[in-house]
């Protein structure tokens, strides 16, 4: 990513050139890998047109809001129907079964 690169390269800007990236933390590496090849491939103008679901796979992996808004909707869900008497205080919080994945 252009906005990140040193204005100058010298030995220090390589040893903490790691520091800006995700590729040591292993978790969103390859999501930030396609993201920078697809960059790489298409320059900065179209980059970000043509990569644009790549930097959203990148940012959700890397901030878990999608995640995060699914179990709020069902915490609302779920407090919507004990409010409401379809589900009792004791089943509220019952975990699902191993396999009803």
């Amino acid at each position: 990513m252009g906005e990140l690169s040193p204005l100058f390269r010298n030995v220090f800007t390589d040893i903490t050139g790691g520091i800006v990236d995700h590729q040591q933390m292993g978790r969103c590496a390859r999501q930030e890998l396609d993201f920078r090849d697809c960059m790489e491939g298409y320059g900065w103008d179209r980059g970000l047109v043509r990569c644009k679901h790549l930097l959203e796979d990148f940012q959700e992996c890397q901030t878990n809001r999608k995640q995060f808004l699914r179990f709020v909707a069902m915490r609302r869900e779920r407090d919507r129907k004990i409010a409401c008497g379809e589900l009792s205080k004791d089943r509220a919080y019952v975990s699902p079964r191993m396999d009803s994945y």
